[in-house]
C-alpha cells in the first residue's frame, strides 16, 4: 500500500484483518459495491496465513505464505481492490503476544487513509479463532485511541445466527447494517474461490451461512 497524496481522498471502507482470505466471506460483494460507485477502499492484511491449511497443495509454512500470497493477489484483482497493505506478523503470533505493534498498525492505517469506515472482526472473533479475537482487540484499541471527533465509524462482521458455542454466542453482537449483494454474486464466488488453500473454509461458510453469500451483514459499533 503506497502513501495518499496529501488531497487523496478519504478511504470509503478500510478493512484490517488477520489473514489473507478474511476478507472475501463476509464483505467482498461490500468492497465491490463501494468500488463500482466510485469510492476508494482498502485492505490490510496483518499475516501471510503461513499457519494454515494446506490440503497439501504445498509444503511447510513458507510455501504455504507464499502460495497465499498468489491467491490473495488473484482476489483482490477478482475484486478489483488496489489498495492493499501486507504485513508479516508470524501467524499464530496474534495468539498471546504484545498488541502493542499491532496497535500501531492499525492506527497508522485509520490516520494515514482517513477512512469513513473501518472493519473488523467482533470481540468473538466469529468463530471464536484466537487470531481474530486478537486482531479485533487491535483494532478497537487504536481505535478507542484516536480523538472521539476523528474516529470512523467501525464495523464488525455480524451474521444474524448466533453461535452454537454458548462462550461465543455470550460475545455475540446481531447486525444493524444490511448490504445486499446479490448483484456481485458470480464475481463474489469467484474471488472465495480464489482461496484455494483454504477451500475447507469455503465449504463451512456455505453450510453454516448460505444467506451471507448475497447479503453480507455487520454490526455497527455505537448504532442504536
Amino acid at each position: 500500500m503506497t502513501a495518499p497524496s496529501p488531497d487523496a481522498a478519504p478511504l470509503k471502507l478500510l478493512l484490517i484483518l488477520p489473514h489473507p482470505d478474511d476478507e472475501v466471506y463476509g464483505a467482498s460483494g461490500t468492497l465491490m459495491t463501494y468500488l463500482g460507485e466510485g469510492h476508494a477502499c482498502g485492505l490490510v492484511t496483518l499475516t501471510r496465513g503461513e499457519a494454515g491449511r494446506t490440503l497439501g497443495l504445498c509444503d511447510g509454512p513458507e510455501e504455504l505464505a507464499r502460495m497465499r500470497a498468489v491467491e490473495l493477489a488473484a482476489c483482490l484483482e477478482v475484486i478489483g481492490l488496489t489498495v492493499h497493505e501486507q504485513h508479516a506478523f508470524p501467524d499464530k503470533y496474534l495468539q498471546g503476544e504484545p498488541l502493542e505493534p499491532l496497535i500501531e498498525v492499525a492506527r497508522e492505517a485509520m490516520v494515514r487513509w482517513r477512512p469513513e469506515t473501518v472493519l473488523a472482526f467482533p470481540p468473538n472473533g466469529s468463530n471464536g479463532h484466537p487470531d481474530h479475537i486478537t486482531a479485533h482487540r487491535a483494532v478497537k484499541a487504536a481505535w478507542d485511541s484516536l480523538p472521539e471527533g476523528e474516529r470512523p465509524r467501525l464495523w464488525y462482521y455480524a451474521s444474524d445466527t448466533p453461535p452454537e458455542n454458548e462462550a461465543l454466542r455470550a460475545a455475540w453482537l446481531a447486525p444493524n447494517v444490511r448490504h445486499d449483494v446479490s448483484a456481485h454474486v458470480t464475481r463474489k464466488l469467484q474471488a472465495i474461490a480464489c482461496h484455494r488453500s483454504q477451500a475447507l473454509s469455503t465449504v463451512d461458510f456455505i453450510r453454516k451461512y448460505p444467506e451471507r453469500v448475497t447479503t453480507e451483514t455487520f454490526h455497527e459499533v455505537g448504532l442504536d
